[in-house]
């Protein structure tokens, strides 16, 4: 793994300040994501590395800026951040660091402007969150939010000549509500605690669950959510697996972070199947051996192209 510095320098990010935002942003998303940033680190290409931590970093910034306060406030915010955003990759100068790395990674990755564009457009699906009553409504949620989020770091993947956009869009799509689905399930208890949760309301409905339950679980409610949790995770495996086709629409350089991401979900899948109703007293995470073995192994892989 080269240098940050060797990084920047070899894709031609040279000017100091730039380079400075950069290293600001490196060390943002390798605070608050450290398995993502590991995993780029490790398996993406190095030319790679710098379009990515921008992705990463100004999804959380949006994150962050809109997601608390009251529904107004929310919306104003996101409003602000829209237009500032905007305008920094129209080419107006700005001192936000986010935004400056973000506006020349677009200068270098053109794919990534209308990512950001339908991101913003969809992050009023965030401003508008209150829980799901419906199947439908957490598609649309999907559908609106969840995927563009995920392809601003997926149209950076170099594919192969023969990919068909369809195609890769659609295992997009399949692997990131797969993964949205096992984000709620692992966030339910912190959910329920702020009001609202990701699964459903009729399907709570259907097994007996009221949010209100989650947050004062008896050893019944404990038992009616795990056949809930049983459920929802037998809608994410064949969204999870249905995406393993991505491994074979990208290049051999990318493939190794491809297959990790996707392990690393599997994993995440069994861990909240495993834990069941007992998620409603906090999430579920995989082994820490077994998260280190997909790295070492697919690590391996890369190294084995050089």
């Amino acid at each position: 793994m080269p240098t940050w510095t060797r990084t920047l320098r070899e894709t031609g990010i040279t000017e100091p300040d730039l380079r400075t935002a950069y290293g600001r942003q490196l060390g943002f998303v390798r605070r608050f994501k450290p398995a993502e940033f590991l995993t780029v680190r490790l398996l993406l290409p190095a030319r790679l590395h710098p379009p990515a931590v921008a992705a990463v970093a100004f999804m959380h910034e949006t994150d962050d800026r809109i997601d608390t306060g009251t529904r107004e406030a929310r919306a104003a915010a996101l409003e602000s951040w829209a237009s500032a955003t905007r305008s920094a990759l129209g080419g107006a100068a700005t001192g936000d660091a986010t935004l400056r790395v973000l506006a020349d990674a677009v200068t270098r990755h053109d794919q990534l402007r209308q990512y950001v564009e339908d991101f913003l457009r969809g992050a009023r699906h965030e401003v508008d969150y209150a829980g799901f009553d419906t199947e439908d409504e957490l598609q649309t949620y999907v559908d609106g939010y969840a995927l563009p989020g995920f392809m601003l770091l997926a149209c950076l993947l170099e594919r192969e000549d023969t990919t068909e956009d369809e195609m890769f869009a659609q295992c997009c799509r399949d692997l990131i509500e797969a993964m949205q689905r096992i984000d709620f399930l692992d966030d339910l208890a912190e959910d329920a605690g702020q009001g609202q949760v990701g699964i459903p309301g009729k399907d709570l409905e259907r097994h007996g669950l009221s949010v209100e339950a989650l947050r004062s679980p008896t050893d019944a409610v404990r038992a009616r959510l795990g056949q809930l949790v049983a459920e929802q995770v037998e809608l994410a495996r064949p969204r999870l697996s249905a995406s393993g086709q991505l491994v074979s629409l990208v290049r051999p350089r990318t493939r190794p972070f491809v297959t990790a991401l996707l392990q690393v979900q599997e994993l995440q899948l069994r861990a909240v199947g495993r834990k069941g109703g007992g998620l409603v007293d906090g999430g579920a995470r995989p082994s820490v051996p077994a998260l280190l073995g997909v790295l070492l192994r697919q690590y391996r892989a890369v190294r084995r192209m050089r």
